[in-house]
C-alpha cells in the first residue's frame, strides 16, 4: 500500500509485476555495488537494507537505511551512487531499470509517486543534516531510536503507530557510523537511557521504549 506501485491501477500493477521478480537477499549480501552500472531498481517488501559509500582508502560510510515499501535505485540514472546491502534477511521486488524506466515514462502517476518519494527523501536528508551538524550525542541517539520505531512500523497503508518494541537492524558499530559517533559513545548513551528507564534492552538486538515522551524530549524535538 505504501510502495511506489500503489499509485497504479490494478491492471497496471499486474503489468509492471510481470517485468519484475521477487528476490531474497540474505543478511550481509550486497544487492547493488557503488559505481556499477545501474541495471536494477527495487521495492523493499520486507527487511532492512543499508545504503553505503566508500572513501578512497576503503572506509565505509552508511548514508541511509531503507525499510519495507521503500524504493531502491535511481530510475533514469546510469550509475549506482551507493552500495545496497541487507542488514537482515530481506525480500525485494526487483526490476530491470530499463524496463522500469519505460513503464514509468508511460505512466505519469508512477513518475509523480517517484517524485514525491524523492522529495520525502530530500526532506529526510535535510533533517539528518541537522542531527549530524547541531545535535548532541544524546539527542542523536534518541532521535535515531524514535526514527527506527516509526519507520519499522510503516509496513502497511495509512499512518501506523510507532513501535514500542522492536529488533535493532543495525549493530552498535553501524549505528555509530550512521550517527557520526564512536561505538563507545553509542554504547554509553544506550546504557544511560537504560539506566534512566527511558528504554530497556532485553536482548542483544531487542529494544523497548519505556517512556516515549522523555525520549522525544531528549531528542530535542
Amino acid at each position: 500500500n505504501r510502495s511506489s506501485c500503489a499509485a497504479l491501477q490494478p491492471d497496471d500493477r499486474m503489468a509492471l509485476g510481470r517485468e519484475g521478480r521477487i528476490q531474497v537477499v540474505p543478511r550481509g549480501r550486497t544487492l547493488v555495488w557503488e559505481g556499477e552500472d545501474a541495471m536494477l531498481v527495487a521495492n523493499v517488501i520486507e527487511g532492512v537494507l543499508k545504503l553505503s559509500t566508500s572513501t578512497s582508502d576503503g572506509r565505509e560510510q552508511i548514508v541511509g537505511v531503507v525499510y519495507p515499501s521503500d524504493f531502491i535505485g535511481r530510475p533514469f540514472g546510469e550509475r549506482s551512487q551507493h552500495s545496497v546491502t541487507a542488514l537482515v534477511d530481506s525480500r525485494v521486488c526487483l526490476f530491470p531499470r530499463a524496463a522500469f524506466d519505460r513503464f514509468a515514462h508511460d505512466h505519469p502517476e508512477l513518475e509523480h509517486r517517484l517524485l514525491n518519494r524523492a522529495l520525502d527523501e530530500l526532506d529526510r536528508a535535510r533533517r539528518w543534516m541537522l542531527l549530524l551538524g547541531r545535535k548532541s550525542a544524546t539527542e542523536r541517539v534518541a532521535s535515531f531510536l524514535l526514527d527506527l520505531s516509526q519507520r519499522l512500523a510503516e509496513t502497511g497503508g495509512g499512518v501506523e503507530p510507532a513501535l514500542d518494541s522492536f529488533e535493532l537492524p543495525l549493530d552498535r558499530q553501524q549505528s555509530a557510523d550512521v550517527l557520526g559517533l564512536t561505538i563507545e559513545t553509542v554504547s554509553r548513551q544506550m546504557s544511560a537511557l537504560r539506566a534512566a528507564q527511558v528504554i530497556d534492552l532485553p536482548g542483544r538486538r531487542s529494544l523497548q521504549i519505556l517512556d516515549r515522551a522523555r525520549l522525544t524530549a531528549m531528542a530535542g524535538d
